[in-house]
């Protein structure tokens, strides 16, 4: 019915860059808060940033500074720009958001995840 598409996953060095992009696609009506997560091996799932609906943005203290999130209402999609990139940044990225599909309620939908590996 509603589905959340992750893209933008890859292999990058040390002090590089990416962009991942999250888009709501289907019977969407509304698409409220999302935001990113990401999981490593042996770790619990973590908070990375999020984005309410009018553009006001959280993030972990250990992104601060490196990462920016963003979001376009008219294509119910995220960003999430990463810049000088650690290899502790590694991990499978995810996307959550709160969506209403037509006629439905208000629920929370993950994405099926973007690997980010980060390395020499």
């Amino acid at each position: 019915q509603v589905q959340l598409v992750e893209s933008g996953g890859g292999l990058v060095q040390p002090g590089g860059s990416l962009r991942l992009s999250c888009a709501a696609s289907g019977s969407v009506v509304g698409v409220y808060n999302m935001d990113w997560y990401r999981q490593a091996p042996g770790k619990q799932r973590e908070l990375v940033a999020g984005i309410t609906n009018s553009g006001l943005t959280k993030y972990a203290d250990s992104v601060k500074g490196r990462f920016t999130t963003s979001r376009d209402n008219g294509k119910n999609t995220m960003y999430l720009q990463m810049s000088s990139l650690k290899p502790e940044d590694t991990a499978v990225y995810l996307c959550n958001a709160a969506i209403r599909e037509f006629g439905g309620t208000l629920y929370n939908i993950w994405g099926q995840g973007t690997q980010v590996t980060v390395s020499s």
